[in-house]
C-alpha cells in the first residue's frame, strides 16, 4: 500500500490492479428513468438493472473477483459430503482467525439466523455498537432486544474523530448493572458500523470490550462481515497497528472474540458465509442448524465454487493492496463532494460515500423519508443507485408509531475492483446538480408498507410532482444530455 504522488499535485487513487473482462453498461435517458423509478414504487431496491448505469446500492456479492479467484473455481469438489473444497475453506479460516470450530451458511443473515436462535431468548439484551437491519430483526424474531451503546460521537455526521463505529464501554458496564449480566445473550461489535457510514472500530475499544465481557462473564460476538475495509483503517489511522501486517491485526482482533461471523458478499468477496467458534460446546449447540436451515456442514448452502472462490478471497484480504482500493476511492468521493459544501459523513469510512439527507433535503421532513426521497431523486438526475439508510429502513413499533432514525443517509456504496475513476467523477457532477437544485425534491409516503423489513419490498409516492419539476429543469440546463 505505497503512497503514490502525482506530479502535477493532484490527489486521485491509483488502482493496483488492472481490468481484464468488462460487462456493458447502458445509461437511459431521464424520462425512461423517471419512469423506471415510478415503476419500482420509489425504493431502488426494486429497479431493475437493466434500468441501472451505476449500481452502488451495496457491496454485498458485486464486488469484483480477481483472476485467482475465478480459476479456483474451476478445481471445485462438487460432492455433498467430506468435500475437499470444504475442506480448504476451514483451514484458510482456521489460519486467519485462529478459531477451530467452524460452521458455513450460505449468506451473512443465515449466521445471524444461528447465533441468534441458540443464543438470543425471550427478555434478553444484545448490547452493541450500532445495529444491522437483519441482525436486528432476528433478535427481535427470537424475543431479545438490542441496546446500542456507540460513543456519542459515533453520530457526529461532521467529525475527524478517525474511529466512529467504537463502542461505550462505561455504557456496557451501566447496562450491566442494570440489567445484570444473566439477561446479556452476547455483546455483539459490527467492524465498520454499516448504518452510520461504514465507521471504523479501534482495536483499543475492541480490547477494552473484552475486557468487560471478561469481567461480567459474556460472550463477545464480531460480525466481520465488513472487517476488510476496518482492516485499512486500523493499519492507517492506530498507531498500535502502525507496524503490524495485516494478517497480525487480523489475528489480534480474532483473539479478542468469541464468535466471528461474516458474510461472504462482501468479506471475501464471494457469495456465502461463515461462524467461527472458540468453545466446542457453543459450536454443538450452532451445529444442528446448519442442516436444518442450510446444508450439510460441508458446504451450509453454498455452491462449492464459490466456497473456493472465497477461500482465494479470505487469503486476498490479507493483501494491503487489495483492501486499500475500496477506502481509497470513497475518501476521494467524500472530499470532492465535502469541498463543493455538498453534506456528506466524515470522515470517509469504509463501504462506501454516505451522503447526509438531512442537511441535503432540510426542507423535507423526516417523517417523509428524506434519505429515500433523495436516492430516488439522484436515480432520476443520474441513473445511479443508492440505498437509503435511515427511518425507511427501520420499522413501526407495535402500536404503529415509527421511531426516527437517528440519521438519514444516502449509501453510495462502493464495490471492489468494480467502477473507473470516471464514472465516480459522473456520479459526483450529478450528486453536484443535484445539491444545486435541491429545493426542488420533496418527500415521499408509503403506499404499500410491510410488516417486517419494509425497505427492501415496500413502495412509496412523491407526496407532490417535484419527480416532473426535477426533470423539467435537467432538460434545460443540460438539454439533450443522458
Amino acid at each position: 500500500m505505497p503512497g503514490v504522488r502525482f506530479f502535477s499535485g493532484e490527489t486521485v487513487p491509483l488502482e493496483m490492479h488492472k481490468v481484464r473482462v468488462v460487462q456493458k453498461l447502458t445509461l437511459p435517458d431521464i424520462e425512461a428513468r423517471l419512469a423506471a423509478i415510478t415503476a419500482a414504487g420509489n425504493n431502488t431496491f426494486l429497479l431493475q438493472n437493466r434500468d441501472v448505469f451505476m449500481d452502488m446500492l451495496t457491496d454485498s456479492g458485486v464486488n469484483a473477483m480477481s483472476d485467482r479467484q475465478v480459476a479456483a473455481m474451476m478445481v471445485a469438489d462438487d460432492s455433498y459430503a467430506g468435500s475437499a473444497t470444504y475442506t480448504r475453506l476451514e483451514t484458510r479460516l482456521r489460519e486467519i482467525f485462529g478459531m477451530e470450530f467452524i460452521l458455513p451458511a450460505h449468506q451473512g443473515r443465515a449466521c445471524e439466523n444461528i447465533v441468534s436462535q441458540v443464543m438470543v431468548t425471550p427478555g434478553s439484551i444484545v448490547p452493541m455498537n450500532y445495529h444491522f437491519t437483519t441482525t436486528k430483526a432476528h433478535i427481535v424474531l427470537n424475543g431479545g432486544s438490542v441496546e446500542e451503546i456507540i460513543h456519542a460521537r459515533g453520530l457526529e455526521v461532521t467529525s475527524d474523530e478517525p474511529f466512529k463505529g467504537d463502542m461505550d464501554v462505561a455504557a456496557l458496564e451501566r447496562l450491566v448493572t442494570e440489567h445484570g449480566a444473566e439477561r446479556i445473550a452476547f455483546v455483539r461489535v459490527e467492524a465498520g458500523t454499516n448504518l452510520i457510514g461504514g465507521q471504523p472500530v479501534s482495536l483499543a475499544n475492541l480490547q477494552e470490550v473484552r475486557a468487560a465481557c471478561d469481567r461480567h462473564g459474556l460472550t463477545l460476538v464480531y460480525d466481520a462481515s465488513l472487517m476488510a475495509d476496518n482492516l485499512y483503517f486500523l493499519k492507517t489511522r492506530e498507531a498500535a497497528c502502525r507496524d503490524l501486517s495485516i494478517r497480525e491485526i487480523t489475528r489480534k482482533i480474532a483473539d479478542l472474540c468469541d464468535v466471528i461471523y461474516f458474510s461472504a458478499r462482501k468479506l471475501g468477496c464471494a457469495r456465502g458465509g461463515a461462524i467461527c467458534v472458540r468453545d466446542e460446546a457453543l459450536y454443538n449447540r450452532m451445529r444442528g442448524l446448519v442442516p436444518l436451515y442450510e446444508g450439510f456442514l460441508t458446504y451450509g448452502g453454498m455452491s462449492v465454487r464459490e466456497i473456493e472462490a472465497l477461500t482465494v478471497g479470505l487469503g486476498e484480504t490479507m493483501d494491503e493492496d487489495m483492501i486499500s482500493q475500496g477506502p481509497q476511492f470513497i475518501a476521494y468521493m467524500v472530499d470532492e463532494l465535502d469541498r463543493r459544501g455538498i453534506p456528506v459523513i466524515t470522515p470517509a469510512g469504509g463501504l462506501g460515500c454516505h451522503i447526509d439527507a438531512m442537511r441535503f433535503l432540510d426542507h423535507v421532513p423526516q417523517p417523509q423519508y428524506s434519505a429515500g426521497a433523495l436516492a430516488s431523486a439522484l436515480y432520476i438526475a443520474s441513473g445511479v443507485r443508492g440505498m437509503e439508510r435511515g427511518t425507511m429502513s427501520e420499522q413501526r413499533a407495535p402500536d404503529g408509531t415509527e421511531p426516527l432514525a437517528n440519521m438519514e443517509l444516502v449509501r453510495l456504496a462502493m464495490p471492489r475492483r468494480v467502477f473507473t475513476l470516471s464514472q465516480v467523477k459522473y456520479a459526483i457532477d450529478r450528486i453536484d446538480w443535484l445539491w444545486q437544485n435541491r429545493r426542488l425534491v420533496g418527500g415521499l409516503t408509503f403506499v404499500e408498507e410491510p410488516e417486517i423489513l419494509r425497505f427492501f419490498y415496500g413502495r412509496l409516492a412523491p407526496v407532490s410532482d417535484w419527480q416532473q419539476k426535477l426533470v423539467a429543469k435537467f432538460r434545460a440546463d443540460f438539454g439533450d444530455s443522458l
